[in-house]
């Protein structure tokens, strides 16, 4: 495979990539139980709850990091999720 150098890529100068979303992921393992207010198009703040993760008798919350909307779940209320999986991706304002 050949390697690709900067000069080699078609750009117009000036430009850049902007992703506007971000994804929320799992802190841990269990069964996912979304936030009763959370759905699309819900305004959220950095640390507001998307949901929580039971396991064990445990319980762990689902954070938002950013500020944005969420423009949708990606997992379903009574999923069990891995560590790092996606769970909501947000549009961010």
């Amino acid at each position: 495979m050949d390697d690709v150098s900067s000069a080699d890529v078609d750009h117009t100068p000036g430009e850049s990539l902007s992703i506007e979303g971000r994804m929320v992921v799992s802190p841990g393992i269990g069964t996912f139980r979304a936030e009763t207010t959370i759905g699309v198009g819900t305004r959220v703040e950095a640390g507001s709850p998307i949901g929580f993760i039971e396991a064990l008798g445990d319980t762990v919350a689902v954070d938002s990091p950013f500020r944005g909307r969420v423009e949708r779940l990606l997992v379903e209320p009574g999923e069990r999720l891995r560590n790092g999986q996606g769970v909501a991706w947000l549009r961010l304002e």
